[in-house]
């Protein structure tokens, strides 16, 4: 039975038929017929997509291409009705733009034409006016001329008489290439015109005051040429005398600013500084010897300033009896840490500001106004009384007009008691002594006026001048007689300032505020503080932004002795700097500029070594020495400077606490990065990390400390800087060893026969060997024998053998001395 079984192959219509042979397993084969059916392609006829008319949206089904269902028709002509829209908004878009372009042409055109015919006029009016002031001129010409040849007529008539008739040849008028040169003349002219009037685009101020064109004369020469006519015309010197001016002349100086000084004319300056042989232009800066000898060569007088003398506009000035008004008093309370400082000007001003206080010390200067009442004012600085905060108890009593010396009753005079004492006689202050805690039991004030004898402070009840009052800040007993006192001592002092001025103050605490930029605690010493004023504080300046006084409430203007926050500095100044109010911002700014240059110059003077002998001593000195470096960042510029100061009296010869960079403010990514650069860690006191700071930190590794207590920051950073101490090696002596004879030791060498007659030997120990109580080596044990045996130790009275490591010289009757180390951790005091 064959393969097609002798039937027709089934096949498709438009197929190509093709054979294909099939294997199978045991040889069996099969051929497969395998037709391929082309795809059909479908070719529509025109005008088939088009919808019969009147006819349904797919059109008539007899015409519409094979496979298009009526959806499909729909969408195509859906599309092709969309197109259509398309391209006839277009062409109205065009249409529309091409007329607009039309009408732009049109308009321009319009406008050059006018334009035009304006230059063509303002050509003709020109134009005419040469020819007529061309015809004036002719006239004039012609008029002159025939009255030159009637005179000269009338002159040669006699003569003309004496020698006959002759021909006057002078006397004819000769214009006749006259008239074609003032016709070329004016033809140019008018050509000229015709091309000045096209050049000139825009009307001048001259040309409208009907003025000449070009440059004018100054004034100022105008008065030079008058004068200079005068002194011709009265037959004098045409050249004025030389006037000699007194030019100050600065460290270095401008060849521009030189010239203006002298008043002599910046060419002739430069001029002579090229036969002196530099070459420079008028904004070049000169040295003041070559600036000297300009000026001498010109004839003037020297006048050498300093840059120091930019500060002559804030000089202190006397103010006049009759200025003068009555002040409140500036008093500081001082005292020894935890002597009830605070807690008593809290019962005056009745605020706890105590309780704002970490731990409840007082870690700034508050500055406050109390109202007594009896009507007076007084201004209260309350100072720190740690002994970290020296500098600033200092400031403090060097702007205030009393202190108030608060002692204990329980506790006595103690060191920073003493301090304060010393602070106030330096500053020559008048001292009150408040006896504090005077409700306690263990209160004994005569012992306190007894103790306070040792330092020559005599109170009235010692028969001395110094007032004493006992008071209680708990019960608040004796406040009304402490107040009393400081009224009485003021009237004594006669205080007095005069407000009509400009202000002069003393900053108590600056700080950088995150909302408010940065901000001064300033005390008005001079003068009258305004919102609005501009000022110089130590290295910054500023214009008065806002005045806040101690209760937070703004206010327009600060007098005498009148504590306020300032706002509006250009940076944080230093606690203690001075502020003064200058008249313009360009005075501050300079002032400003020389200050913050002088400390630059005298820190790199400070720190650079004067001999390249000192240098490297300093170097070699530095060697051995740990530095442990550190970042502080405060919330205010007084407990940043303490901080400092605290770190620099930490450490000795061999540690010491580096301080790389210290500031007011939160810490930021700035601090981190020279923290991670150093490795060191960073110390914030009363301030935080801003977030970026504190993901970097956490990214490089960087230590961040937080501290509101300076003790607490003091201690740790002493401890860590005991750590870099090198640990103290301590030798404890253990025995000794006497040589009786020595053995050579094949692959041992030397060995040592010894007898231990004191203490005990032991191998791990150190040893050194004593020849005439002289020590000539220093090591360790090779072995230690008894008999044969390797021991650890030998007692004292046993014999040994002992072996030196890498030493082999060794006699008999050389002395053994056994020690052992030990280390002792050391800290700083």
């Amino acid at each position: 039975m064959s393969d097609s079984d002798g039937k027709k192959t089934l096949g498709l219509r438009g197929a190509r038929p093709g054979n294909v042979k099939q294997s199978f397993s045991h040889g069996r084969t099969k051929n497969v017929v395998v037709e391929t059916k082309r795809k059909r392609v479908v070719v529509p006829k025109p005008g088939a997509g088009k919808p019969a008319g009147g006819g349904a949206v797919g059109g008539d089904p007899s015409k519409r291409p094979a496979g298009i269902s009526d959806a499909e028709m729909a969408r195509r002509l859906k599309a092709l009705q969309a197109a259509k829209a398309r391209e006839s908004e277009e062409a109205e878009r065009r249409a529309a733009e091409e007329k607009a372009r039309e009408e732009e042409r049109t308009r321009r055109r319009a406008e050059a034409e006018a334009k035009e015919r304006e230059q063509r006029e303002a050509e003709e009016r020109a134009k005419a006016k040469a020819e007529a002031e061309e015809q004036k001129r002719k006239e004039a010409e012609v008029a002159a001329q025939r009255a030159a040849a009637e005179a000269a007529a009338a002159k040669a008539a006699p003569a003309a008489k004496e020698s006959g008739p002759k021909r006057d040849l002078s006397s004819r008028p000769a214009p006749a290439a006259t008239p074609r040169k003032a016709d070329r003349e004016r033809e140019n002219r008018g050509r000229g015109g015709r091309n000045e009037g096209r050049r000139s685009g825009k009307l001048t101020l001259s040309q409208a005051t009907g003025g000449e064109g070009g440059r004018q004369k100054s004034l100022a020469s105008m008065k030079r040429k008058q004068e200079r006519a005068r002194q011709k015309a009265m037959g004098g010197s045409v050249e004025r005398e030389k006037v000699i001016r007194d030019v100050q002349l600065p460290e270095a100086i401008v060849v521009s600013e030189l010239a203006n000084r002298m008043a002599e004319r910046v060419a002739d300056v430069v001029k002579e500084l090229m036969k002196m042989g530099m070459m420079v232009t008028q904004n070049q800066t000169i040295d003041a010897d070559t600036a000297e000898l300009i000026i001498e060569e010109f004839g003037h007088k020297v006048v050498r300033v300093s840059d120091s003398d930019v500060e002559d506009v804030i000089s202190d000035v006397d103010d006049a009896d009759e200025d003068l008004q009555s002040r409140p008093p500036v008093i500081t309370i001082m005292g020894h840490v935890d002597h009830g400082k605070t807690s008593l000007l809290d019962a005056i001003r009745d605020a706890k500001v105590v309780a704002g206080e970490a731990g409840g010390i007082t870690q700034h200067i508050g500055a406050y106004q109390v109202k007594t009442d009896s009507g007076t004012v007084l201004s209260f600085l309350d100072t720190p009384g740690h002994a970290a905060f020296t500098s600033m108890r200092s400031r403090g009593a060097q702007v205030t007009d009393i202190v108030v010396l608060v002692v204990a009753a329980d506790d006595s005079v103690m060191p920073q008691t003493i301090e304060a004492i010393n602070h106030a006689k330096a500053a020559e202050v008048p001292i009150i002594v408040a006896i504090n805690k005077i409700d306690k039991e263990a209160a004994d004030p005569m012992k306190v006026r007894s103790e306070l004898l040792q330092h020559e402070v005599i109170v009235e009840a010692m028969s001395g001048e110094v007032q004493d009052v006992e008071v209680s800040a708990h019960t608040g007993q004796g406040l009304d007689e402490l107040l009393e006192a400081i009224a009485l001592q003021s009237e004594i002092l006669e205080l007095k300032a005069n407000p009509d001025r400009a202000a002069q103050g003393a900053v108590i605490e600056a700080q950088l505020d995150v909302g408010r930029g940065p901000v001064a605690t300033v005390l008005v010493q001079k003068g009258t503080l305004r919102q609005g004023d501009i000022f110089v504080v130590g290295e910054q300046y500023g214009k008065v932004r806002a005045l806040i006084n101690d209760k937070g409430e703004r206010v327009k203007e600060a007098g005498p002795s009148v504590p306020v926050e300032v706002l509006g500095l250009n940076g944080t100044p230093e606690a203690g700097d001075v502020l003064n109010v200058t008249e313009t911002e360009a005075q501050a700014r300079e002032i400003a500029e020389y200050r913050a240059q002088a400390a630059k110059d005298k820190r790199a003077a400070a720190g650079a070594a004067t001999t390249l002998e000192q240098l490297m001593q300093k170097a070699k000195d530095d060697e051995n020495v740990s530095e442990m470096p550190i970042l502080v960042k405060a919330d205010v510029q007084g407990s940043a400077e303490a901080i400092v100061q605290a770190m620099e009296k930490i450490g000795n010869d061999e540690v010491r606490v580096r301080v790389l960079h210290s500031g007011v403010g939160a810490i930021t990514e700035t601090d981190i990065g020279l923290a991670e650069a150093s490795g060191a860690p960073v110390m914030g006191f009363n301030v935080r990390a801003n977030t970026s700071a504190r993901n970097t930190a956490n990214q490089k590794g960087v230590e961040i400390r937080y501290y509101s207590v300076i003790y607490d920051l003091v201690d740790d950073v002493k401890a860590a800087a005991s750590g870099l101490l090198s640990a103290e090696i301590k030798e404890t002596f253990i025995g000794y060893a006497q040589i009786k004879d020595v053995f050579k030791v094949s692959n041992v060498g030397k060995v040592a026969g010894c007898l231990v007659t004191e203490g005990v030997a032991r191998r791990s120990a150190g040893v050194r060997l004593l020849r005439d109580n002289v020590v000539i080596h220093e090591g360790t044990l090779k072995t230690l024998k008894r008999f044969k045996d390797e021991v650890a130790e030998v007692q004292s009275g046993q014999e040994c053998g002992m072996a030196f490591e890498n030493y082999d010289d060794i006699r008999a009757g050389d002395v053994i001395e056994i020690f052992e180390r030990e280390e002792v951790a050391r800290t700083l005091d």
